[in-house]
């Protein structure tokens, strides 16, 4: 039964991703019903630690040696996690915990103190978006899945940045101490206890364009008639190629295929349509060539892990959708 509950913090700490683990182990709730948990704050480097909001610090009596009790120990986001060494007494104290059966619980940049303990060989984990690729690139041994929200590898659980703690957290409640106790602690902090979809609706990222003279200009032309069918034939005719090598020169120079490079540009679309504008969904399906919103939605589903009313909601309100 999770009763035990340590933030262990370094340097540079972020209040908020600290703040999401007080919210939800930290408060006494007992008045309510819900159960209250022995919490501590821990510092790994000294008994004052800064933060990145400027001037403001945080100071706890608790050292390194309050991680021995703790069923769950969780690692805050902190300005240098991700590049820095760690304390190497951290980082034992960690593995001592998983080894003893505890969980160990990392919130955004949190994640490079977990794989440099060793904690995520093996393992799946996730990161920031914009962290993924380093830590996937520092820790080989580990499949970084930069799409979700969190990652349980029970006994490590990892989240991405910020409000994923959150989803961690609430999740971490609900496997131990059921939904009921989840759900009132979400709403007690106005918050969804299960968000649908992944952080994938939240990252910007087009697919890269070609600057070679034989598909850039095609790329350009693609883009603006994006409500087209077009065929692999087509392409490579207006490309002045033969199909087999336009489809293997498009491979080359954008990563992708012809299909796949077409249905990134369409969901990145309509999801631009979905946050700037109030047209309907067959409008919107029609405008990005998925000619229905049956077709609309399930393609959005499938890219992005949210619908198209949930992205709407999420970005412009509920009165949107």
């Amino acid at each position: 039964m999770l009763k035990n509950v340590a933030a262990v913090l370094l340097d540079g700490v972020h209040p908020f991703e600290l703040g999401v683990v007080c919210e939800v182990f930290g408060l006494d709730r007992s008045d309510e019903g819900l159960p209250a948990y022995d919490f501590a704050v821990v510092s790994a480097e000294g008994p004052v630690l800064g933060t990145h909001v400027g001037g403001l610090t945080v100071s706890t009596p608790y050292g390194l040696d309050r991680l021995e009790e703790a069923d769950l120990i969780a690692v805050p986001a902190s300005d240098a996690n991700v590049e820095r060494d760690y304390p190497p007494a951290l980082l034992d104290a960690l593995r001592r915990a998983v080894d003893r059966g505890a969980r160990v619980l990392s919130v955004c940049s949190g994640v490079f103190v977990l794989g440099a303990a060793g904690l995520l060989d093996g393992r799946r984990c996730a990161a920031h978006w914009r962290h993924a690729d380093l830590l996937a690139r520092r820790y080989p041994r580990t499949a970084v899945e930069p799409d979700v929200l969190y990652v349980d590898e029970d006994p490590v659980i990892t989240s991405a940045g910020t409000a994923a703690g959150i989803d961690a957290c609430l999740h971490i409640v609900r496997k131990e101490q059921g939904p009921e106790v989840a759900n009132g602690i979400a709403r007690r902090m106005v918050v969804p206890p299960h968000r649908d979809g992944g952080q994938a609706q939240y990252i910007a990222r087009p697919l890269p364009a070609s600057s070679c003279d034989t598909i850039g200009p095609l790329l350009a032309w693609m883009d603006e008639h994006l409500d087209q069918e077009v065929t692999v034939e087509q392409l490579a005719a207006r490309a002045h190629m033969a199909p087999r090598t336009f489809a293997r020169r498009f491979q080359q120079e954008t990563g992708t295929t012809p299909y796949r490079w077409l249905l990134r540009q369409r969901v990145l679309l309509a999801q631009q349509l979905l946050e700037a504008t109030d047209e309907t969904m067959d409008a919107i399906a029609w405008r990005t060539g998925f000619g229905t919103a049956g077709a609309l939605r399930h393609q959005f589903v499938r890219a992005l892990g949210t619908t198209p009313n949930a992205y709407r909601r999420a970005f412009r309100g509920p009165q949107a959708a």
